[in-house]
C-alpha cells in the first residue's frame, strides 16, 4: 500500500508531461517544486515555441519577396516592440495580481482583476492603433526607410501597427490564464492563433488558391486574422470558465479601486518594457546606417534568436506565476527556490541553443535568404549575439520573478541603466568610432546583457521583493 501511495504522489515523467499538456489540477504552492515547474513550464514553453516558429516561418516567406520586404518587416517590428512592451508590462502585472489572488484562495477576486485588465487593454489598443494607422508611412521614414521600402511596406506597417491591439489583447488574456495556473489553456489558445497565421501566410503573400496576391502586406493580414480569431476565443473561454477562473457577467463592470491599483503597477511595468524594447529601435536605427542588406541580415538573425528565446520566456513566465502564487500563500522561501531552479534550467536550455547557433550560423541563415550579402551579415549577427545566451537566461527569469512579485520598479531601473545608459552608447561607439560597423551593435548586446544579468542577481539576493504588496 505504501508503494502505491508513493507512486500516486510522484507520477512518472511522461505522466507529468501528459498532465501538463492536458491541464494540471495541482496546487502550485505545495508539493514537489520541480514538478510544479514542469507542469507550468511545459505548456508555457510549447506556447512560446509555436509563437517563435511563426516568427521564423513569417520571415521565411517574406524573404522570398525581396530585400525591401524583409527590411520592411524588420523596421516595422522594431516599432512593434513598443506595442509588445505595453502588452508585456500590462500582462505581467495582470499575471502577478491574478496569481496573488489565486494563492490567497480568492478565485472571484482574481476574475475581477482580469476584467479590469481587459478594460485597460481595450483602451490602450485604441489609443495606440489609431495614430499608428494614420502615420504608418511617416514612422517608416523616421526609422530610416528608403523610398523603395516605404513604397513596398506602407500597407504592411499600417495593418501591423494599426491593428496591434490584437497582439496586446492576446498577451493580456493569456496572462489571466497563466496567473490562474491555467497554462495549458493559454498554450492551446496561442496555438490556434498561430496555426491560422502559418496557414494564411503563404496564401496571402503569394496568392495561393482563391486568395489575392498581397505580397508583404499579406503577412500582416495573416497575423491580424490569426490573432484576432484567437482573441475572440479567449473571451469565450473566460466567460465559459475553467476550474481555476471564470468571469461572471455581473463582474463585467468597472471597479475603479482595482482598476487604479492595476494601472499603477502596470504603468511601471509598461515603462520597464518600453525601455527594454525601445532599445531595439535604437539598435536597428544604428544598423540602418550600413544599408538595407545590413537591416535585412539583422532582421533574419534576430528572428532566429527569437525562435530560441520565446520558449525561454515560457520558463520565465512559469517562474513569475510560482512567485506570485507562493507569495500569496505566504511561502516566500518556496518562491525564491522556484526562481533559482528555473533560472538554472533556462541556462542549460539557452546555453545549448547558443552553442548550436555559434557553430551552425551560416547554414541556418541560408535557409532564409539566398542573397550572399544578407546571409553574411545575418550569420555574423546570429553568431555574436549567441555568445550572450547564458547571461540572458538568468536575467530574464530573475527580472520576471520581480514582476511576478509585483515589484516592477526594480526591473525598470535595471533596464534603463542597462539598455539606454550603457548598451545604446556602447553600440554607437563600437559601430562608428571603433569602425566595427553592424558587428559593433551585436557585441554591445552581449556585453549589456551580461551586465544586466549580474545586476539582477545582486538585487534579487537582497530579498526586498518578498515584502511587495499588490
Amino acid at each position: 500500500m505504501h508503494e502505491v501511495i508513493a507512486t500516486q504522489e510522484q507520477p512518472s515523467l511522461w505522466a507529468s508531461i501528459r498532465e501538463a499538456v492536458r491541464g494540471s489540477h495541482m496546487n502550485f504552492t505545495t508539493g514537489s517544486l520541480n514538478r510544479a515547474i514542469l507542469l507550468l513550464a511545459i505548456p508555457m514553453v510549447l506556447e512560446m515555441a509555436l509563437e517563435s516558429l511563426f516568427a521564423v516561418v513569417d520571415v521565411f516567406w517574406v524573404g522570398r519577396v525581396g530585400e525591401n520586404a524583409v527590411a520592411t518587416v524588420g523596421l516595422t517590428e522594431s516599432m512593434l516592440t513598443l506595442v509588445f512592451a505595453v502588452a508585456m508590462g500590462l500582462s505581467l502585472s495582470t499575471t502577478a495580481m491574478v496569481a496573488r489572488r489565486i494563492g490567497e484562495g480568492g478565485a472571484e477576486d482574481a476574475a475581477v482583476a482580469g476584467v479590469q485588465a481587459i478594460f485597460l487593454g481595450l483602451g490602450l489598443s485604441v489609443a495606440i492603433g489609431v495614430p499608428c494607422w494614420i502615420f504608418a508611412p511617416n514612422l517608416l521614414r523616421l526609422m530610416g526607410a528608403t523610398p523603395a521600402i516605404v513604397a513596398v511596406g506602407t500597407n504592411y506597417a499600417r495593418i501591423a501597427l494599426g491593428g496591434s491591439g490584437v497582439v496586446l489583447m492576446l498577451f493580456l488574456n493569456n496572462a489571466i490564464f497563466r496567473g490562474a495556473g491555467d497554462a495549458a489553456i493559454a498554450m492551446r489558445l496561442l496555438w490556434l492563433s498561430n496555426i491560422i497565421n502559418l496557414i494564411l501566410d503563404p496564401c496571402l503573400i503569394f496568392g495561393l488558391g482563391p486568395f489575392h496576391r498581397f505580397g508583404v502586406t499579406g503577412a500582416a493580414l495573416a497575423t491580424f486574422s490569426g490573432r484576432g480569431i484567437g482573441v475572440l476565443y479567449q473571451f469565450y473561454r473566460l466567460l465559459r470558465g475553467t476550474e481555476r477562473i471564470r468571469v461572471l457577467r455581473q463582474q463585467i463592470r468597472m471597479q475603479w479601486e482595482v482598476l487604479w491599483r492595476l494601472a499603477r503597477v502596470s504603468s511601471t511595468g509598461i515603462v520597464q518594457f518600453i525601455i527594454a524594447q525601445s532599445s531595439w529601435i535604437g539598435l536597428v536605427r544604428i544598423v540602418s546606417i550600413f544599408g538595407a542588406a545590413a537591416v535585412a541580415g539583422y532582421t533574419i538573425a534576430i528572428r532566429v534568436v527569437i525562435f530560441a528565446i520565446l520558449p525561454s520566456w515560457g520558463l520565465s513566465n512559469a517562474a513569475a506565476t510560482l512567485v506570485g502564487q507562493n507569495l500569496g500563500a505566504k511561502e516566500p522561501r518556496r518562491a525564491e527556490q522556484s526562481v533559482w531552479r528555473t533560472g538554472f534550467y533556462n541556462m542549460l536550455f539557452l546555453g545549448g541553443i547558443g552553442v548550436v547557433f555559434i557553430v551552425f550560423a551560416a547554414p541556418i541563415v541560408r535557409i532564409f535568404t539566398h542573397d550572399p550579402a544578407v546571409a553574411t551579415r545575418a550569420a555574423a549577427c546570429l553568431r555574436i549575439v549567441s555568445y550572450g545566451n547564458i547571461g540572458y537566461a538568468y536575467e530574464m527569469v530573475i527580472l520576471q520573478a520581480f514582476n511576478g512579485a509585483g515589484d516592477t520598479i526594480t526591473p525598470t531601473v535595471v533596464n534603463f541603466f542597462g539598455f539606454w545608459i550603457f548598451e545604446i552608447p556602447l553600440a554607437y561607439w563600437l559601430a562608428i568610432h571603433e569602425r566595427l560597423k553592424a558587428n559593433g551593435v551585436y557585441w554591445s548586446i552581449v556585453v549589456a546583457e551580461a551586465a544586466i544579468a549580474i545586476a539582477s542577481v545582486a538585487l534579487f539576493r537582497r530579498g526586498k521583493w518578498k515584502k511587495q504588496q499588490i
